[in-house]
Formats: C-alpha cells, structure tokens, sequence
C-alpha cells in the first residue's frame, strides 16, 4: 500500500505539470464564474485552466457542492475553461496523479480550435506620390476591326 499525497503536495506536483506544459498556473486564486466561487488551488487565468484538489487536510470538500461541480464541468463542455479536480479519496500515488493530469492537459489540448496562421496581405509595391502615378501608362486603346 501507498501513503496518500498530502494535499500541498499533490498541488506541488500539479503545478509542476501544468506549467511544464506552458501554462502560467497561479496558486490559490479566488475563482468567481458560472455561480461558483472558491479558492482554486491553481489557475491561469489567460488560458482558462486550472486545478483544484479537495482534501480534508484543506477542509475544502465543502467548498465545491456537487451542483457548482456540475456547472463548471457544463461550462467545460462547452469549452469556456478546463478545471482538473481530484478528490483526496482516489488515493493517488504521485506517478498517477501526473500521469491523470497530463492525460487532462492532452484532452484540453485536442479539444481546442487548431489556430490556422494568419494569411500575410500581398504588399502593394510602394508609389512616390503623384510623380509615381503620373509615370503609369493607361493600357493603349485596343484596334477595332
């Protein structure tokens, strides 16, 4: 048998994987959408994603009802933010619970919209004022039959 992560611990390692995937993950921010507020234990805000792990060492079980649960996991249907939770009663070892979190941040990954480069505009070749448009030429008349 394995000894569970600690909560500071289980979030040290989550914070290790998010930002080793590149996102800029803050710790414990206060989280205010869809009618739920609580102190997410980490977060970007520029790319929406974050983590929470409910433990009771945190005493924070309460903090996110099973409705708030299901508001957020709607609006992560609809793809306006990712939230990783982990409940301290899956006991996972450290190798699991980064194996489950990049596993997450794969899926967040698909799920986005693939961003198309953007189209370069063909530059217009530079004209000097009007003695550069007085040097163009009007196509000469075409002779008629």
């Amino acid at each position: 048998m394995h000894d569970p992560l600690s909560e500071d611990e289980g979030c040290d390692l989550l914070a290790r994987v998010f930002r080793g995937r590149g996102y800029a993950v803050k710790r414990n921010v206060m989280f205010k959408e869809e009618g739920v507020e609580f102190r997410a234990d980490g977060w970007d805000a520029k790319a929406r994603v974050g983590f929470e792990f409910l433990s009771s060492e945190a005493d924070d079980h309460h903090d996110l009802t099973l409705g708030e649960f299901k508001r957020l996991m709607a609006a992560q249907q609809r793809g306006d933010l990712a939230l990783f939770v982990v409940d301290e009663s899956e006991q996972l070892t450290a190798t699991d619970l980064a194996a489950a979190a990049a596993e997450f941040l794969d899926e967040v990954e698909a799920a986005r919209p693939r961003r198309r480069p953007a189209k370069r505009a063909k530059k217009k070749p530079a004209t000097r004022g009007k003695a550069a448009a007085a040097k163009k030429r009007s196509p000469a008349p075409r002779k008629r039959r």
